[in-house]
């Protein structure tokens, strides 16, 4: 059987990385149709095992690039990446060393 799959999915405990607890932590992922649930912004959910590898700028990055995008678009929610591409387009250099001016 294949790692992974929809009942795990199911099992992890899934957390808004866009808002923290005062105790530390984060609280449950989701919003209600309650009056205090609506003035709530969007969440960013993620496991709470990714959210605990995750550092501060890391979980602010994501969260910004989430609510910086139109929700719920042709009444499906919007998904970014988690992860953020490194800057630079990729292109790491490396083996080349600075001399310097003789």
């Amino acid at each position: 059987m294949a790692k992974g799959g929809l009942k795990e999915w199911f099992k992890q405990n899934w957390v808004d990385i866009g808002s923290k607890k005062k105790g530390g932590g984060f609280a449950k992922c989701g919003r209600s149709k309650l009056k205090a649930d609506r003035k709530r912004k969007y969440p960013k959910c993620v496991p709470a095992a990714k959210a605990a590898r995750m550092t501060e700028s890391q979980r602010r990055s994501a969260v910004k690039r989430k609510r910086s995008k139109p929700q719920g678009v042709g009444g499906k929610p919007t998904n970014v990446k988690t992860f953020a591409k490194a800057a630079g387009g990729g292109m790491a250099v490396r083996g080349m060393k600075f001399i310097g001016v003789r």
